[in-house]
């Protein structure tokens, strides 16, 4: 069964112009539809290919999932921060650690509970900013007082004075400053 259909159609393929004789037809000869056929098979291949490699990646996030002790370096891996990162949370209180000989285990249900707090209490209470004219730069600390370097910035962090930035420029409140140092002025 013939068909006197003639339709102007474009090679998918090779992307030359074609007559086709059925609506179904995608290229334009033997050969074409033959390279389509495998580069159709390659392009499922690779899908394939890239779906199992998805699932080998995933495969240790689901085991980690799954336990309810996991070590420091399967909780980054769950959580995606850093060793450092959860050492921290540990010394802030915030995710407890147990020792078990040579091994610190975490619980999974403290990770759990670390993001079912509520948004405020996850974000530190940050200081109002001091206008900065009512501030001092490191610098002129240094020359009002005659203290050190090594000094200043330990007073500030022992007393955890907040510090603004401006540019390069670290900027501390004046009147924190004044109560801490004027004693010890002549």
């Amino acid at each position: 069964m013939s068909s006197n259909i003639r339709i102007i159609r474009i090679c998918q393929q090779c992307g030359n112009e074609f007559e086709a004789r059925k609506t179904t037809s995608k290229t334009c000869s033997d050969a074409c539809a033959k390279k389509a056929y495998k580069a159709r098979q390659r392009a499922g291949k690779i899908e394939a290919s890239d779906q199992q490699t998805l699932q080998t990646k995933l495969k240790p996030i689901e085991d980690i999932k799954a336990q309810e002790f996991l070590t420091v370096d399967e909780s980054a891996k769950l959580i995606r921060i850093s060793r450092r990162s959860l050492y921290r949370l540990n010394e802030r209180g915030e995710l407890p650690f147990v020792k078990l000989n040579r091994r610190t285990v975490i619980r999974r249900s403290d990770i759990d509970r670390l993001f079912d707090r509520p948004a405020e209490l996850l974000e530190k209470s940050r200081p109002i900013p001091t206008p900065l004219v009512d501030c001092y730069t490191m610098k002129e600390i240094r020359e009002k007082y005659g203290i050190s370097d090594k000094a200043l910035y330990d007073l500030i962090l022992r007393h955890e004075i907040p510090k603004q930035y401006s540019g390069i420029y670290a900027y501390v409140p004046k009147t924190q400053i004044d109560t801490l140092l004027s004693p010890t002025l002549p």
